[in-house]
């Protein structure tokens, strides 16, 4: 199975920095972002190859130019050019390489976690569905929390996790290469949003199915600053993968 980094996000929540270095870029323990999500994947058999889905003509070059220096990349990389047309869009510069392939993993870069592909796989088959997508149902609070009766606070919770009352979606899926083909069908791709245009309408259906990571740790890498704010989250990621 490919798996397929997509990196081509403008990463405006990282502005500053992302007008100068793309999110993928991201230094997390001396690497950036991307190296550690790479070398994740090709740590599973079940990979045998990552494509990479960026800008390649902007910012994106830079990502090109940092693997070319790595030489102890477990799986053969592809580079491939996007076209800024959305996360649904782009998916279509896959099309000839998924010819022989009946499903592929989508991992948007933004998103760090150390995710047993193997096991969301597997899950993903025996569902015998259109698309899985990885979810959670707890999450660990930034702030503090404060448990309330009669207008008293009884106790305070310092960054407790908390379990939400709907799952929240991560960017990570397996998506059956059928997908690529409603994409082509659609009349017009430009900005064509994968999860509201796409699997949208086949949940409806009755085919996306939803992977639990339970209480693994997760985090959305959009800039520095995160990284810095949930350095404890990271650093525990950073180990596991």
């Amino acid at each position: 199975m490919k798996a397929v980094v997509l990196a081509g996000g403008r990463g405006t929540r990282g502005r500053p920095f992302t007008d100068y270095i793309p999110k993928a870029m991201i230094p997390i323990h001396g690497m950036p972002l991307i190296s550690h999500i790479v070398r994740h994947l090709s740590s599973f058999k079940i990979i045998d190859e990552v494509i990479i889905l960026a800008d390649f003509k902007g910012l994106g070059k830079q990502i090109e130019r940092f693997f070319e220096n790595q030489r102890d990349i477990k799986k053969p990389l592809r580079f491939i050019q996007d076209s800024q047309s959305g996360t649904g869009g782009d998916l279509m510069h896959l099309k000839k390489i998924m010819r022989s392939e009946s499903e592929f993993l989508l991992w948007f870069v933004d998103n760090l976690t150390p995710l047993d592909v193997n096991d969301m796989y597997q899950y993903h088959k025996k569902k015998n569905i259109l698309a899985t997508i990885a979810t959670r149902k707890y999450r660990k609070e930034e702030t503090g929390y404060a448990v309330v009766k009669d207008g008293i606070i009884v106790e305070f919770k310092e960054k407790p996790i908390i379990k939400l009352e709907m799952a929240e979606c991560l960017g990570i899926y397996v998506l059956d290469s059928k997908i690529l083909r409603i994409i082509k069908q659609k009349k017009t791709r430009k900005q064509m949003n994968l999860s509201y245009d796409i699997l949208q309408p086949l949940s409806k259906e009755g085919k996306i199915s939803s992977y639990d990571i339970g209480k693994h740790p997760w985090i959305d890498v959009d800039s520095p600053s995160r990284v810095e704010r949930e350095k404890d989250v990271v650093d525990e990621i950073i180990k596991k993968i």
